[in-house]
């Protein structure tokens, strides 16, 4: 669980991510990266829980979440 913001929180599934890096193309403010062929959260301060990557991850590595 990463970032949390009105009860919403960042989730990533790193063994489920192929490393296509799309979620980090779509991501508005660059919170995300791919290191080492996975997708990482580089700055979870700045983000705005918008959903675009969890809306373009093809492998549902990414998503945002409650409790």
């Amino acid at each position: 669980m990463i970032g949390v913001k009105n009860g919403v929180h960042l989730k990533l599934e790193k063994e489920w991510c192929k490393g296509c890096g799309i979620c980090v193309e779509f991501c508005p403010k660059n919170v995300l990266a791919l290191k080492n062929g996975k997708v990482s959260i580089v700055d979870e301060d700045k983000c705005i829980k918008c959903g675009l990557c969890e809306l373009r991850c093809p492998d549902y590595a990414i998503f945002l979440g409650g409790k």
